[in-house]
């Protein structure tokens, strides 16, 4: 069964074919599908909105499944920010290393024990019939004083869980912990109720 997945993050796409592979679903990108999506705005306050946003523009414009992803890092210490801003914390989307940069400045002189943190994914599906639904995975962690992995995207080498970022484990370590890997094992129970 072809899914197609909003989504232009590489990364992104890489991590939810991982985990769907077992179910016999192919992930395929709106490039691969042959087919071009109009980029949403996401203006939904919450990582659901956002999702659904995403999914159902995806599903409408190509008439297949459409699964989209929206998450973030929420720190507690900066009540919940960057949350749904966390691609664009710095203010340019998706530049990583501003991102990161910008997170470190403002937990400069902030201890260990008030550097919690949780990363969040919100994985919905939408079908061409108007059904869908929605899940939601965390993790919970620590911000690092600095950056330690090159392995993963986004926060993943200032994001502790245990001794170790998400930017040091490797792709297997990190789908069994991360918010996406839990949102999408949620997904994987949902998902036959509406096939």
């Amino acid at each position: 069964m072809d899914f197609l997945i909003a989504t232009h993050n590489m990364k992104k796409q890489a991590e939810l074919e991982r985990i769907l592979k077992p179910l016999d679903i192919n992930v395929k990108t709106a490039e691969m599908a042959g087919i071009t999506l109009t980029d949403v705005e996401e203006t939904g306050t919450t990582f659901e909105e956002n999702a659904f946003l995403k999914a159902d523009s995806g599903c409408k414009e190509s008439g297949m499944v459409c699964v989209a992803d929206d998450s973030g890092l929420m720190v507690d210490y900066l009540d919940g920010a960057p949350g749904v801003y966390s691609a664009r914390f710095a203010g340019e989307h998706g530049n990583d290393e501003k991102n990161i940069e910008k997170l470190l400045e403002e937990l400069k002189d902030v201890p260990k024990e008030k550097r919690t943190a949780k990363f969040v994914s919100a994985v919905c599906c939408c079908f061409p019939d108007g059904r869908h639904f929605t899940v939601r995975g965390e993790c919970h962690g620590i911000i690092a004083f600095e950056k330690h992995g090159n392995g993963g995207f986004g926060y993943d080498p200032v994001f502790l869980v245990g001794d170790k970022t998400f930017g040091e484990l490797n792709a297997e370590e990190k789908d069994k912990l991360s918010h996406r890997g839990n949102a999408l094992r949620k997904f994987v129970e949902e998902l036959p109720k509406y096939l």
